[in-house]
């Protein structure tokens, strides 16, 4: 079992990563405010529903932003309003415009 620089295992980070990607998932399909694109930007919007369900999200500079967690490396993001061509380096919210629902697409 390989340990990673925080002491944890690869098994225990990939569970970690498992909950929170829950719990964002959790926070986009069943936000505090729906999107509403005449109203605010994707970005803007996925920003508020994560920092309402406690995340730290943080400037990024070659992303839309980021967020921070104790114990972990930062988790990049962008948004989106169609799945083409998406880099699986990042976590991505894309907002479809037929259903006009959100989905969360994590990297890699």
């Amino acid at each position: 079992m390989l340990v990673l620089r925080y002491g944890l295992s690869t098994d225990n980070r990939r569970f970690t990563n498992m909950k929170i990607y829950q719990v964002i998932e959790d926070a986009i399909q069943r936000p505090l405010i729906p999107h509403d694109p005449q109203k605010q930007s994707l970005k803007q919007w996925a920003m508020f529903v994560l920092r309402d369900k406690g995340f730290i999200v943080v400037y990024a500079q070659n992303a839309d932003f980021a967020i921070e967690q104790k114990n972990s490396e930062k988790m990049y993001f962008k948004v989106s309003y169609t799945s083409d061509d998406l880099d699986s380096k990042f976590n991505w919210i894309v907002w479809d415009r037929v259903s006009k629902t959100p989905s969360f697409i994590p990297a890699g």
